[in-house]
């Protein structure tokens, strides 16, 4: 399973950019040392719907500044892994769970399976279709870097019926960067960032359906048309006269010999029925992260069964899962030091109150596609969604609630900003997309960047759809 752009971070091919933990704590460190600079202000906040507290517009005033030292900077990193200990819980246990589903080869199968159904068929209709594929896998148990060997068997595919190997990578990426942008479910995205904005897990799941919906529609558009034009003019390709037979490009292992049996399809079926009980428990019994992640520990285990693992082999893949989930749990109890120091100097509500003069002049629909073209950015520089989602949700939840947006509309612009850059950012995952398929990085791009930007487009529309319908977050 993969954290996806979101979890395994140290594995990244990185540009420079400080590993994530030192870029975090050098974020602690700068806000230190801002509890020295800014003064100190706090909001006056009153009980809102389901008890959570709701930040008053108009209410900031000043109070004794409580500037943080080097010692409570570094105690910063302890107490904001206790602060954070219910999330990164949450993490282990869903990580380690859907581990068993993703190494069955349960959607690897599948993809195969379509494989060979559609072998010599080169028709255009295979590209939504395993976009789509792609994407059910990205937004229920958040599966990224599993879908990276299929990069160059896309490419080698996609060459072989009349296509390039450009349109190849852009199935695989695309299917899996949407997926994560319209995440119905996704625990290490959507469910940190809902648990830190305090909104019940998967809440808006029909609308976030619909979102995914409408950006696979709208992305495999551009991509079949692209397609298209290279079947009907080969000239018209981007990679047109690179000889691709003497790139060695092989996958690192031979996914096209991935079984899809009854195994696989049992295991399809216990996701799907985890799905379906998920949906019922948080929207008819009010649960959360104690029972979310039993409902997904129950999976993994009735997966374990399926697949005939025994007892101690259950024992070491669920200790592997652990192991795999350490970085991105770790993440979010560091990143919720940033917001202990910020907390502790009594100026998160000054820097709150800072950002909402501006956005205050704006219309509230202006302001819900300020947040998405911030977080989109931030992504840059955090390419982790966990990192991200605990890094900058502290600051966008209060922030929705004094300009009078629902904080749904906070977490979707975060999932939008946070999912699909990962394949464009070359601080994340776009060098090594590319070199996957062979396919040089500015190639890429050429092709990739028109795709991005259209879809952001598509998300500021439904941004905007979110923040006007009464429905949304309700």
């Amino acid at each position: 399973m993969s954290s996806g752009p979101t979890l395994r971070d140290e594995k990244k091919k990185k540009f420079g950019v400080p590993h994530i933990f030192i870029l975090l704590f050098g974020i602690i460190v700068v806000c230190a040392i801002l509890t020295w600079i800014i003064p100190a202000g706090e909001f006056t906040r009153v009980a809102g719907e389901g008890g959570r507290e709701i930040v008053q517009a108009g209410t900031w005033h000043a109070v004794k500044a409580t500037p943080v030292g080097i010692f409570a900077t570094f105690k910063a990193v302890y107490d904001g892994m206790l602060n954070a200990a219910d999330i990164s819980m949450l993490i282990f246990i869903t990580f380690a769970s859907t581990s068993f589903i993703t190494r069955s080869g349960a959607f690897d199968g599948l993809v195969v399976f379509l494989l060979r159904i559609f072998k010599g068929n080169s028709t255009l209709i295979i590209i939504p279709i395993f976009m789509a594929l792609f994407g059910i896998g990205s937004s229920t148990v958040g599966m990224f870097e599993e879908w990276l060997p299929f990069i160059p068997i896309f490419a080698s595919i996609f060459i072989g019926i009349g296509f390039d190997a450009v349109t190849g990578l852009a199935v695989v990426a695309f299917g899996a960067g949407i997926g994560y942008s319209g995440a119905c479910m996704n625990p290490f995205t959507v469910g940190v960032a809902q648990g830190i904005a305090e909104v019940p897990y998967m809440s808006d799941f029909g609308f976030r359906i619909a979102c995914h919906v409408v950006m696979l529609i709208v992305g495999a558009a551009l991509i079949m048309r692209y397609a298209y034009k290279v079947k009907k003019d080969p000239t018209k390709s981007l990679v047109y006269g690179v000889d691709f037979s003497a790139l060695g490009i092989t996958s690192g292992e031979d996914v096209t010999e991935k079984e899809f049996g009854t195994r696989q399809v049992l295991i399809l079926l216990d996701l799907l029925v985890t799905i379906i009980v998920l949906v019922w428990g948080v929207k008819a019994k009010g649960w959360y992260f104690a029972e979310i992640s039993t409902v997904f520990l129950i999976m993994g285990v009735i997966a374990a069964i399926i697949l005939g693992l025994r007892p101690n082999e259950i024992g070491k893949q669920f200790a592997k899962g652990f192991e795999e989930a350490a970085v991105p749990a770790l993440l979010v109890g560091i990143s919720r030091g940033i917001l202990i120091v910020l907390q502790n100097g009594h100026i998160i509500d000054t820097v709150v109150n800072g950002l909402a003069s501006p956005l205050s002049h704006l219309p509230l629909w202006l302001s819900g596609i300020a947040m998405l073209i911030f977080q989109t950015v931030l992504n840059f520089f955090i390419p982790s969604g966990s990192g991200q989602a605990a890094t900058s949700m502290p600051i966008m939840t209060p922030l929705a609630d004094l300009l009078g947006m629902k904080r749904d509309v906070a977490c979707l612009a975060f999932q939008f900003g946070d999912g699909m850059s990962n394949i464009i950012w070359p601080t994340a995952y776009a060098a090594v997309m590319a070199g996957l398929a062979g396919v040089k990085l500015e190639k890429w791009w050429k092709l990739s960047f028109p795709i991005f930007f259209t879809l952001i487009g598509v998300q500021a529309v439904l941004i905007v759809i979110a923040t006007l319908w009464s429905g949304f977050g309700a």
